[in-house]
């Protein structure tokens, strides 16, 4: 049995995380888990300065390029995901299988609607859970733009209201999900999944969580 952060920030990208990629990567190896998803966020205030579009992606890349060249000294899986912000509302959406080479190709994707971009997920295998719902400013998303939610949000400096989100799932039959939401040391482990094989890249983590036979760390 193989345990995984699915939401970690690195302080690299995410202005909010306050740990060093590398670093991240050494402590949830020495807690016992397997791999880790880079979620760092995707949104407008990350994007709005100048440069081409692909100098930007790279600075978007840079946290997952450094927690990856890290484990791969101490056999880790880390995975690149990210946590998008549209623009047109608060809502944040923790999004997996996504690539390096789909972000180079598709840029500003966090201007598109909820509902272009359900589209498009579902056209290139990538999966989307909305993370902490029932946070203040949050408001539920149209099921049918999601395809799960993240039902236990481990944050201690947020009251993400997790057994609403879990309600909000069960109500419209959508996928369940488990992070620490990791920002700072005392993050560490306070969520994820425990898978029964390993995985080591974004679209066997996409695929795993779809085919749903994973345990819940809360």
């Amino acid at each position: 049995m193989y345990r995984y952060e699915t939401h970690a920030h690195t302080s690299e990208v995410s202005s909010c995380g306050k740990v060093p990629a590398r670093e991240a990567v050494r402590i949830y190896k020495n807690a016992g888990y397997a791999g880790m998803v880079i979620t760092d966020h995707y949104y407008e205030g990350f994007f709005s300065g100048p440069g081409a579009w692909r100098d930007m992606a790279k600075r978007f890349l840079s946290g997952y390029h450094e927690a990856y060249d890290e484990a791969s000294r101490l056999d880790f899986d880390v995975i690149l995901g990210c946590e998008m912000r549209f623009t047109d509302h608060a809502n944040d959406y923790l999004v997996y299988g996504i690539t390096e080479d789909f972000i180079m190709e598709h840029p500003m994707l966090h201007r598109m609607t909820p509902a272009r971009f359900k589209l498009l997920a579902a056209e290139s295998g990538l999966v989307i859970y909305q993370a902490h719902p029932y946070r203040n400013g949050m408001s539920r998303a149209k099921p049918d733009h999601i395809d799960g939610v993240e039902v236990h949000n481990g944050n201690a400096r947020h009251d993400s209201r997790n057994d609403r989100a879990k309600a909000f799932a069960a109500k419209h039959r959508l996928r369940e999900l488990s992070g620490s939401d990791f920002h700072r040391h005392e993050d560490i482990a306070r969520g994820g999944i425990v898978l029964r094989e390993r995985v080591s890249d974004s679209a066997a983590f996409a695929r795993a969580i779809v085919v749903g036979d994973f345990n819940l760390i809360i």
